[in-house]
C-alpha cells in the first residue's frame, strides 16, 4: 500500500507541474512546435536518467524514491500519449513538415537528455 500511495503522490505532483509548464509554453503563438509538451517529455527524460544513474551508483538507494520520482513523478510529469495526440493532428492537417521535425527533436533531444542526465549524476 506503501508503494501506491508513493505513486500516486508523485504522480499527481508531475501532473500539477506538467499542466501549467504546458499551459505556459504552449500558449505561445511563437511556433507550431508544442513547445509545453516537448519541455516536460525532455525535462523527464533528463530526470529519469539522473535517478537512474544516482541508483545503480549507489547501492543503498531507498526503492521509495524511485518509485515517487521515476514512476509517480516522471510517470505524471511527461506524456508520451499528448505527444502522440500533436503529432496526429499534424498528419490530419497535412503539416508534415513539423510532424517530422517535432518528432525527431523529441526523440533525439530525449535520448540524449537520459544520456545527459547519467552523465551529471556521476558527478555527484
Amino acid at each position: 500500500m506503501k508503494s501506491a500511495i508513493l505513486v500516486f503522490l508523485g504522480g499527481g505532483l508531475g501532473s500539477i507541474l506538467r499542466y501549467y509548464i504546458s499551459k505556459l509554453l504552449n500558449n505561445s503563438a511563437v511556433s507550431q512546435i508544442p513547445f509545453g509538451t516537448f519541455t516536460v517529455n525532455i525535462l523527464g527524460s533528463l530526470f529519469i536518467g539522473f535517478l537512474f544513474g544516482l541508483s545503480a551508483k549507489h547501492q543503498n538507494f531507498n526503492p521509495g524514491i524511485s518509485l515517487f520520482f521515476a514512476v509517480g513523478f516522471c510517470g505524471g510529469f511527461t506524456t508520451f500519449s499528448t505527444f502522440a495526440l500533436e503529432n496526429q493532428a499534424y498528419l490530419r492537417t497535412g503539416d508534415y513538415y513539423n510532424f517530422f521535425l517535432y518528432t525527431l527533436l523529441s526523440i533525439v533531444a530525449g535520448l540524449l537528455a537520459v544520456f545527459f542526465g547519467l552523465y551529471l549524476s556521476r558527478l555527484t
